[in-house]
């Protein structure tokens, strides 16, 4: 089963679920859509999960795409998964800044997450991935961007919460 969510975020994604009905016939797909009005062709679709379930259809999934929100990527990591994400954009409508591109391409750098810039490459980067063969990435790879991350909300908290 492919999973992919949007998050809670209030404003819709549509563009990620239009790429997505390309997965659609492949395999199981399973849509966690939010606020977004379009519902990708052949997929089980559902608004909002509980977060129980939400953690349940992670570790079910054979692959999880996500936005590039903080919440939904940690829930994949945590639950042993490496996330496709493609990041909400400003120029979209779809975020108020272009944050998650920012995040999409550190933890990328990391080696935490898949980034897709493009949605409409959505279906290229599943196939890649099916075939990619490395193992559970371990805590202490990710030491530096662990580091960074904290350095970072250390800023913010320090300016008032604005980044």
């Amino acid at each position: 089963m492919i999973f992919l969510t949007v998050g809670t975020n209030e404003a819709p994604f549509d563009r990620l679920l239009r790429a997505a009905e390309a997965l659609s016939g492949t395999e199981e797909l399973v849509v966690q859509h939010g606020a977004s009005s379009y519902r990708p062709a052949g997929a089980s679709c559902v608004p909002f999960l509980p977060f129980d379930a939400l953690v349940d259809h992670v570790r079910e999934a054979s692959i999880v795409v996500t936005h590039a929100g903080v919440g939904s990527i940690a829930v994949a990591l945590t639950n042993g998964k490496t996330p496709l994400v493609v990041p909400r954009r400003r120029s979209f409508g779809e975020a108020v800044d272009d944050h998650q591109v920012a995040l999409a391409h550190r933890l990328a750098s990391g080696g935490l997450v898949v980034a897709v810039d493009d949605p409409s490459s959505l279906p290229e980067a599943v196939a890649a991935f099916r075939g990619d063969t490395r193992p559970p990435l371990a805590t202490a790879q990710s030491s530096a961007l662990v580091d960074d991350l904290g350095a970072y909300l250390a800023r913010v908290i320090d300016a008032g919460g604005a980044p």
